[in-house]
């Protein structure tokens, strides 16, 4: 649509902030330490998990221990009980982090999160973007999908969704990897975040970056999982959003737009033919 006028709304800049990086022997463990992090209502900032081979190689971890990050930030109120009490929780569940690790910060202008494994994560998240401009001129297919699903369909969709990438990168790259991390984990369950990396046949590119597109989406809807959690729908989507949609639901949503746009001028057969 076309935006004429819009309300802003700005928050104070954090004053007080906090960070550790809790490593655990797996992804599953990992899991487990984030859902009760997360449960206990202590409403931290920042709550990613990453999985062992993510967290190998974006934040230097030796390849056999997941990366739980954990950050709390706030303009009035001093973060250390709440990060003292997550990471005792997260130990409780498996979880490993030195005391000299965790980074507690009263100071204006002070940041966290800038060190270790943590901050090296933090690098190489900011930096992927850049270095895919370079990678898929090379001929590589990569990408990210994500969804979002109740902790009790959680292992099964992880299990399925990296299944179905691996089969695809098998038969349309030559085989690849695929990692996954929670870029937001809720009390009710989590939202992982895919990423698949393989060198596809010269030419043929776009169509392997469609099959794999294709099986992933495929495993999440059978197993639980919306079709995107934050990423948004549109047409590649489309196939997806329609199964996961109620009848009535997409019936309000067509008349809705009948209503303000019945000429159909905006992104006409995004959501829906007609």
């Amino acid at each position: 649509g076309i935006i004429t006028e819009a309300w802003m709304r700005i928050q104070v800049r954090p004053k007080f902030r906090a960070s550790a990086g809790v490593t655990f022997p797996s992804f599953e463990a990992g899991a487990e330490g984030a859902r009760q992090v997360v449960q206990s209502k202590l409403w931290p900032a920042n709550c990613r998990l990453l999985d062992p081979v993510e967290a190998a190689t974006a934040a230097g971890l030796d390849g056999a221990q997941a990366l739980l990050v954990i950050g709390f930030e706030s303009s009035d109120v001093p973060q250390g009980d709440f990060m003292r009490q997550a990471v005792a929780i997260a130990r409780d569940a498996g979880g490993k982090v030195a005391d000299d690790s965790i980074i507690i910060s009263d100071e204006p202008g002070r940041a966290t999160g800038r060190e270790g494994s943590v901050g090296a994560w933090r690098d190489s998240f900011i930096n992927a973007p850049y270095q895919r401009n370079i990678t898929t001129g090379l001929g590589l297919v990569e990408d990210t999908l994500e969804t979002a699903v109740t902790w009790d369909q959680w292992p099964k969709l992880d299990a399925a969704v990296r299944e179905a990438i691996q089969n695809a990168m098998n038969h349309s790259c030559r085989g690849g990897t695929v990692t996954c991390r929670f870029t937001h984990v809720y009390p009710d369950g989590p939202a992982p975040y895919f990423t698949f990396s393989g060198f596809g046949q010269r030419g043929g590119e776009l169509e392997a970056h469609q099959e794999i597109k294709r099986a992933a989406s495929e495993a999440i809807m059978a197993t639980g999982g919306t079709i995107t959690h934050h990423h948004a729908v549109g047409r590649l989507h489309k196939p997806w959003y329609q199964g996961e949609s109620p009848d009535l639901f997409l019936e309000v949503l067509r008349a809705a737009k009948g209503r303000v746009d019945g000429r159909g001028v905006m992104n006409p057969g995004v959501l829906f033919d007609g």
